[in-house]
């Protein structure tokens, strides 16, 4: 399961097509709640503990072609896709908590209420034990027709 949400859907329109302000920095979180096209804010789950290697608000990106590192157009799939860079994280001190699900923020300076634009489900919960590397890589978000 890996998509945009309603106000991911939105806020995608109102850049490309209204000329609105997209956010300086785009963040990536884990969470223990599944995340769905209805899912708002942050709030609306339950993000990991911080700490160990984790930080509270998650990984930031900036909105550029290093942090979003693949675009292409897909003729054969009728689809246009980009891949986020690897995001990662390494637990030291301890072991960082468990998550399963990964989503996209805004920049909201209060993490709570950052805005959920894309999800993605890791299949299963994920535990990292100290001394090592949390990678996720090549996070696909991916716009096309149905």
């Amino acid at each position: 399961m890996a998509g945009f949400t309603n106000r991911g859907k939105y806020k995608v329109i109102g850049w490309a097509l209204r000329q609105e302000t997209m956010e300086t920095n785009l963040y990536i979180a884990i969470t223990t709640d599944a995340p769905d096209a209805d899912t708002n804010v942050l709030s609306d789950l339950t993000e990991i503990a911080g700490g160990n290697g984790y930080t509270t608000g998650g990984f930031q990106l900036t909105p550029n072609s290093t942090d979003f590192d693949t675009w292409t157009e897909d003729d054969t799939n009728d689809r246009g896709l980009v891949k986020i860079k690897d995001v990662s994280w390494t637990a030291s001190g301890g072991a960082i908590a468990t998550g399963r699900y990964v989503v996209m923020l805004d920049d909201n300076a209060t993490v709570a209420d950052r805005e959920v634009y894309a999800y993605w489900d890791m299949g299963t919960d994920v535990a990292t034990p100290n001394g090592v590397t949390l990678i996720l890589q090549d996070l696909e978000l991916r716009i096309n027709e149905s």
